[in-house]
């Protein structure tokens, strides 16, 4: 089946009404981030049993057809790693469609692996090899070549096989229902918002500042991504996340000391020097109540760590049986967290409490006991 090419407004409308007729459609997006704060959306692929569309977004000044049915209730978009796809979503709209169906997640159901990349999912299940070539093309070009709309339209084409084949095993197995929150929370637009006042958690290193050079490092981090948006630039363009680190820790008072900061250029130095030491002083001046703290958790006393090499057996002892990835359950530290009385973790949720949870919490409640029979592990009721 080959690929419509949308490029107009009627052309745009005559394929909504399609759309809108179906149950499910898969979704993919074509973008570009390296020298912008958003990514630009270069095209959009839509495709169900019976047709495959591209969609060129800088062709046509208006999709509101289309994005009326990405959140329309009734439709399910099916996307592979939706996380990306649904944030540009979020940037043009505000909000985030739904109901959504990630056959990556689905993957990790149905035993085949944490995060499968799209190729390899394809191969899995299709027996087809992808064309990789396309990969890092410039999809702000155009005119498109139909090289780079054929690699476009196989992502949404392929997709709509994977979906159908993995419903099907979901149903056979059980686990139909199994994934509802998780795709639920696919949708929560607050996974999305970015606000700058949280900005300074994603910089790697933070856990090495302590007391107001943490709070310093708030008022920076917000600065940047303001500026970051302002200027539609990505983050590292304004300020790099290792010179954000070391003016938080020096905390320096004046141009000079400013400017020997290892990194910073002297244009930003320039345009913006004044301007950053204003938010290091006013930073200086937040009182201790309210300096942002790390989130760090009580540690687990070294004592119990053998129990929890117990429940990292029962784990991996319940996740082969049901041939499903252990990492995709639960790592170590969501274990520590259960250990030291942590009752609202994911893993006491949904699938992921029907496949382990329940019964590692029953271990550690005396219910359940492990032993070894003919060279394997074994969960028995624990007897008094």
């Amino acid at each position: 089946m080959s690929a419509l090419y949308i490029d107009t407004p009627t052309q745009l409308d005559d394929l909504c009404q399609q759309l809108s007729q179906a149950e499910w459609f898969s979704l993919d997006t074509e973008f570009l981030r390296e020298s912008t704060y958003r990514a630009r959306l270069c095209l959009l692929q839509v495709a169900t049993p019976d047709l495959v569309a591209c969609i060129d977004p800088l062709a046509l000044q208006n999709l509101d057809p289309l994005l009326e049915l990405l959140f329309e209730p009734g439709i399910t978009k099916v996307l592979h790693s939706a996380h990306q796809d649904l944030e540009i979503f979020y940037d043009l709209c505000g909000k985030v469609p739904g109901p959504i169906f990630d056959t990556q997640i689905a993957a990790t159901v149905l035993g085949q692996g944490e995060q499968i990349g799209y190729g390899a999912l394809v191969l899995a299940e299709l027996g087809i090899e992808l064309e990789k070539g396309q990969a890092r093309t410039d999809w702000c070009r155009r005119p498109l070549e139909e090289v780079q709309l054929s690699y476009a339209a196989d992502d949404v084409r392929h997709l709509c096989q994977v979906y159908l084949r993995q419903v099907q095993r979901l149903r056979e197995l059980g686990r139909e229902t199994w994934l509802n929150a998780d795709f639920a929370a696919l949708s929560d637009s607050t996974r999305y918002s970015n606000p700058p006042e949280l900005a300074w958690q994603r910089i790697k290193g933070s856990n090495r500042l302590h007391g107001v050079q943490i709070a310093v490092l708030q008022a920076l981090a917000a600065w940047r991504e303001q500026q970051a948006r302002q200027q539609d630039k990505p983050r590292r363009w304004i300020l790099k996340d290792e010179v954000v680190l070391d003016m938080a820790r020096l905390m320096p008072g004046s141009l000079d000391r400013l400017a020997r900061i290892r990194g910073l250029d002297e244009s930003c130095l320039r345009r913006h020097g004044e301007s950053l030491l204003r938010e290091i002083a006013l930073a200086k001046e937040t009182p201790k109540a309210n300096w942002p703290h790390p989130k760090t958790g009580p540690r687990l006393p070294a004592e119990q760590e053998p129990l929890v090499d117990v429940l990292m057996a029962l784990l991996r002892e319940r996740c082969q049986q049901q041939a499903i990835s252990p990492g995709a359950v639960a790592g170590r530290r969501d274990l520590e967290r259960l250990v030291m009385g942590e009752r609202d973790l994911p893993l006491q949720q949904g699938w992921r409490a029907a496949i382990a949870g329940v019964a590692l919490q029953r271990l550690l409640d005396g219910e359940l006991a492990l032993m070894v029979r003919n060279g394997h592990l074994e969960v028995v009721e624990h007897q008094d």
